[in-house]
C-alpha cells in the first residue's frame, strides 16, 4: 500500500459511527485500485437466523443505477417474444432457453419468466437456485407485463436477499459515481431494506451497516438519519 493509501486509512476509526455524507468521503478517498472500484454496502439485520423459515428479501430500483451492466433473460413465448425483445431484453427463448440453461448456460443477470412459462423454469430449481436465479413473483420476476419489467431490471432494479449470517449485501454503484448520486441510492437501498422489518421485531432492525470500496476498509454507518422520519 502508498503511504497516501495508508494514511487514508488511519482515518478511518472502526468504532465510530460515521454520518452517510462523512463515510461515503471516506469511501471514494480509499478507493484507489487499477480498476473501477464498486461502493459496497452490508446491513447486519436483528434477524434470528436460527429459526428455520426466516427468510428477508425485496427489491431495489436505485435512482441512478449500481453502474453496472445487467443481461436479462426471459422465459416467454407468442407476442410476448417481440415484447420482451423491444424491451431490450438480452436473451428471449421458451422451452429451448429452458433446455439451453439445462445444459450449464447461465450468461444472465436476471431471469423473468411469464406465468404460463413457470412449469417449465421449475425444472431449473437446482442449477437456477442456487445461484438466486429463479423467477419469482416475490422479486417481481414472474410477470405478464414484460417490457415494463425488462425495462426496469435494465434500468438498475435488482433483488437483495438476506444469507445465512443475517447480511444483506449491496452493491450501490461505482466509487467514481458522484457523491449526490451514490447518497441518494444509499438512502434508498437503506430505506427498502428496513421495510422488510418483521413484524414484532424488538429493537433496532439495522444492527449496523458498514460501506466500503471494493478494495477498501470497512467504514461504519449511522444510519438514523436517513431512517428517523420513516420509523
Amino acid at each position: 500500500m502508498s503511504k497516501r493509501y495508508q494514511e487514508i486509512i488511519k482515518q478511518v476509526d472502526r468504532r465510530k459511527l460515521y454520518s452517510p455524507g462523512v463515510a461515503l468521503d471516506l469511501v471514494k478517498a480509499t478507493a484507489k485500485a487499477k480498476f473501477p472500484e464498486s461502493v459496497d454496502l452490508a446491513m447486519k439485520l436483528n434477524v434470528d437466523t436460527k429459526k428455520g423459515g426466516v427468510s428477508i428479501r425485496g427489491t431495489i430500483s436505485l435512482p441512478h443505477g449500481s453502474g453496472k451492466s445487467v443481461k436479462v433473460a426471459v422465459l416467454c413465448k407468442g407476442d410476448k417474444t417481440k415484447e420482451a425483445e423491444e424491451a431490450g431484453a438480452d436473451v428471449v427463448g421458451a422451452e429451448d432457453l429452458v433446455q439451453k440453461i439445462s445444459g450449464g448456460f447461465l450468461g444472465f443477470d436476471v431471469l423473468i419468466a411469464t406465468p404460463d412459462m413457470m412449469g417449465a423454469a421449475g425444472k431449473l430449481g437446482k442449477i437456477l437456485g442456487t445461484k438466486g436465479l429463479m423467477p419469482n413473483p416475490k422479486s417481481g420476476t414472474v410477470t405478464a407485463d414484460i417490457g415494463k419489467t425488462v425495462k426496469e431490471f435494465k434500468a438498475g432494479k435488482f433483488e437483495f436477499r438476506m444469507d445465512k449470517g443475517g447480511v444483506v449485501h449491496l452493491v450501490l454503484g461505482k466509487a467514481a459515481m458522484e457523491k449526490q448520486d451514490l447518497l441518494e441510492n444509499l438512502k434508498t437501498a437503506v430505506l427498502a431494506v428496513n421495510k422488510t422489518k418483521p413484524s414484532g421485531t424488538k429493537g433496532a432492525y439495522l444492527k449496523s451497516l458498514t460501506l466500503s470500496s471494493t478494495m477498501g476498509p470497512g467504514v461504519r454507518l449511522d444510519a438514523r438519519e436517513m431512517i428517523g422520519a420513516e420509523e
